[in-house]
């Protein structure tokens, strides 16, 4: 399992993703689930994943090969695709084609191989978009009312994004929210783990303004966690039981 988190801002874009892949007593496995593809100034595109580690690097690899394929168009490569709606829509056909080889290879059907992910980035003279892709290739995109998508083990990051997040939210709150989020799912389900990769994208600038991978241990995240933890349990005191 994983936990990844977009947000859609006025000013940009924030994006944050654990890299566990696998948890048990013995056994813990970490790979990247934050990948870019960009043409400086000219267009940035993020992809998120989660779910099956074998659908979504087979798909990631197709994404990749397609954009280096000589013969490349805008109907194969997300680099070269009009829109961020086209781009949505090859990432959705090579995700579906990924699991549905799978599925016929080793004679299975339903829920092997499932896999989500978040696209998120801009062209030039288009608008930010941000997408949650589905395992079957079908998408739903962030707007106004619903400034954030979640993929993977989402439920205990939920509840900050809801109460803080807004379009009008600042990048700088946004990458405090998303971390504070992530916080929140790191102490609740051991399958989500350290390291954690986090990206802004600024608007209109088509290219990634921030990148860095927080190990396990980093002072800044830890310091943040800690002062989330007194402020929740300050708060807490301070509200009276209902008569």
């Amino acid at each position: 399992m994983t936990y990844g988190v977009g947000l859609l801002l006025k000013d940009g874009m924030v994006l944050l993703s654990d890299t566990r892949t696998n948890a048990g007593i013995d056994h813990i496995s970490s790979y990247r689930k934050m990948f870019h593809f960009s043409v400086t100034g000219e267009r940035v595109i993020t992809i998120l994943t989660a779910g099956s580690l074998s659908t979504s690097q087979a798909t990631i690899a197709r994404l990749q090969e397609a954009v280096e394929d000589p013969q490349a168009t805008p109907e194969t490569s997300i680099l070269l695709a009009p829109s961020l709606l086209k781009v949505a829509e090859i990432v959705g056909a090579t995700l579906w084609s990924v699991r549905e080889g799978m599925e016929k290879r080793l004679h299975t059907n339903g829920t092997f191989g499932q896999a989500t992910m978040i696209v998120a980035g801009q062209r030039k003279g288009g608008v930010m978009r941000m997408f949650l892709i589905y395992p079957e290739g079908n998408f739903i995109e962030a707007t106004e009312d619903t400034p954030f998508l979640q993929i993977g083990e989402h439920k205990y990051g939920k509840p900050i994004l809801d109460r803080i997040v807004r379009p009008e939210t600042s990048l700088a709150d946004g990458q405090k929210a998303v971390l504070l989020s992530m916080d929140s799912t790191l102490r609740s389900n051991l399958s989500v783990g350290m390291p954690l990769d986090l990206a802004v994208i600024e608007r209109d600038t088509c290219r990634i303004a921030c990148e860095r991978r927080i190990e396990a241990g980093d002072e800044d995240f830890r310091a943040m966690s800690e002062a989330w933890s007194a402020a929740l349990r300050e708060g807490f005191t301070k509200i009276d039981i209902l008569n």
